[in-house]
């Protein structure tokens, strides 16, 4: 299975509706992304909180065998 740029983006922006979100195939195969995000959500948390807050957005997309998103290269920022 495979998911779009666009729908990664899609549930980033339900939960992080002001954050600057920049998504890059890296591989061109709609399976292996990297993932730019900067947001205010994150102040006061660690760099671990703010990956499970995006884990979280993702909605299951990488939750194991079962996840459609294969791989994520994320970058979280303050914004």
């Amino acid at each position: 299975m495979a998911i779009s740029a666009e729908k990664i983006k899609e549930l980033l922006r339900k939960k992080f509706p002001q954050a600057d979100i920049e998504i890059i195939d890296t591989a061109g195969d709609s399976n292996h992304y990297s993932a730019t995000i900067a947001t205010k959500e994150f102040r006061g948390k660690s760099r671990i909180e703010q990956h499970k807050l995006v884990y979280k957005a993702l909605e299951g997309a990488m939750d194991g065998s079962n996840g459609i998103l294969h791989a994520l290269a994320l970058q979280t920022k303050i914004k």
